[in-house]
């Protein structure tokens, strides 16, 4: 268990080196508006890919050690097609009211965000796989492809092709994804020799309502993280929004250790009817994702603004309040990134939903007032309040359910026991 979560950790660990990388070249060379261009394109892939994760996404990782490869593989994919022919029309439908498709989608950047969504949902399908066969190795490597590839051909992309603009960016990402989703092809094809066919529609019926759950708690969760960003558009410009989402990145980079244990989290309940050891988990994750990530957030606040200033360029000197006023909302994220892997491991989705609804009340409270107001500080602590609510509603169903208090969250010695028996199980008893 816990050498999957220090190679998760690592891996992500990796991505962050290889984000900052990305940042850095990206607000030197692109400058903040074509960052916050960029940022939007992102937003809106994110979006688009809800709808094809309401039965192509991480719910295959609940059903990867319950049904066939070649069953989920036929219906996610002729999903995934369906999907992606809507959006196409809408697409056509939007571009004949500019008002609003350019006020949604940066200009000129259409069909390659549309173009990005298709690739990385087949992508996606095969990291879900492998997380679901509880193949983590696989999975990190796949993902370990993915970014050394972005992040390389980003710098190919500005300093030898002289591209300057987002498009920079999401090439870089395209190609990323495009090279693992080849080669998690070539891992995933040979497992369709030993598996059967099933009957695919009661399973469509299965996947269609755990994933109903699973991504209307994305799709507001994603309107929780985002909303700011589109008030923002609206009452600032393209530079405080490339300085936001500047800040936005480098705190939720320290959730690598969040993503990383819920991740390991998630396949591991995926795969087991224990209730009590569930919870069990739960609660030392919590505790370890927790402490981890106020250390790394508190060394980063600490941090000058002379930095960051030296790190992205003066065009970005207000980031540090960005990141102080955010820090806060990150440590109960993390927090309820563990809580939510373990409703979803669980078989209850609808509580990452209702919790998701909470947040977005929040937020759409907060960001109207506190973004006009204060703009990318308003937007900061807009999330702080949201990432908070998420927690505190998450916690009380997780105490009513399990029993669990709050004082459980504080380390004692079996947390300790634990931490060195999972140590000495990845590098061995050398006493």
């Amino acid at each position: 268990m816990f050498k999957k979560i220090l190679g998760t950790g690592a891996t992500r660990a990796v991505n962050v080196l290889t984000q900052l990388a990305t940042l850095i070249m990206g607000t030197k060379c692109l400058g903040a508006a074509e960052w916050g261009k960029a940022f939007i394109a992102q937003t809106d892939i994110t979006f688009l890919l809800i709808g094809i994760e309401l039965i192509a996404g991480s719910g295959l990782v609940y059903f990867t050690p319950r049904k066939k490869l070649a069953t989920l593989m036929k219906i996610s994919y002729s999903w995934i097609a369906f999907v992606m022919l809507i959006y196409i029309l809408i697409f056509n439908f939007l571009h004949f009211i500019p008002s609003i498709y350019h006020n949604i989608v940066p200009e000129g950047y259409a069909w390659l965000v549309l173009l990005m969504t298709f690739i990385y949902s087949l992508h996606e399908f095969n990291l879900n796989h492998f997380l679901g066969k509880e193949k983590v190795a696989t999975y990190n490597w796949l993902f370990i492809i993915q970014i050394l590839t972005q992040v390389s051909m980003m710098a190919v992309l500005i300093f030898s092709l002289h591209i300057r603009t987002a498009k920079a960016l999401l090439y870089s990402q395209l190609c990323g994804y495009s090279l693992a989703m080849i080669v998690g092809w070539f891992l995933l094809f040979p497992s369709l020799k030993r598996e059967g066919n099933e009957p695919w529609r009661s399973c469509f019926k299965e996947m269609l309502h755990y994933g109903s759950f699973m991504q209307l708690s994305t799709l507001v969760s994603t309107l929780n993280k985002r909303l700011s960003l589109y008030l923002l558009n609206r009452h600032c410009d393209e530079k405080s929004i490339g300085v936001y989402a500047s800040g936005t990145q480098v705190t939720e980079g320290v959730n690598i250790v969040g993503y990383s244990i819920g991740l390991v989290e998630f396949s591991a309940l995926s795969n087991t009817e224990n209730d009590r050891r569930a919870s069990q988990l739960t609660l030392r994750f919590m505790k370890i994702s927790i402490i981890l990530t106020f250390t790394a957030l508190l060394v980063i606040c600490l941090l000058p603004t002379s930095f960051f200033e030296l790190l992205f360029s003066e065009e970005f000197a207000d980031i540090r309040p960005v990141i102080l006023l955010m820090t806060p909302g990150i440590v109960f994220f993390s927090a309820h990134t563990v809580l939510a892997n373990y409703f979803s491991g669980t078989g209850k989705p609808k509580y990452n939903l209702y919790a998701s609804l909470i947040g977005l009340s929040v937020t759409l409270v907060s960001a109207f007032i506190l973004v006009p107001l204060l703009g990318i500080r308003g937007a900061a602590i807009t999330t702080t309040l949201t990432y908070s609510a998420l927690f505190v509603y998450q916690w009380i169903v997780f105490h009513r359910q399990t029993g669990s208090r709050l004082a459980q969250l504080i380390p004692n010695h079996e947390d300790l026991e634990w931490v060195k028996t999972e140590v000495k199980s990845v590098f061995g008893n050398k006493s």
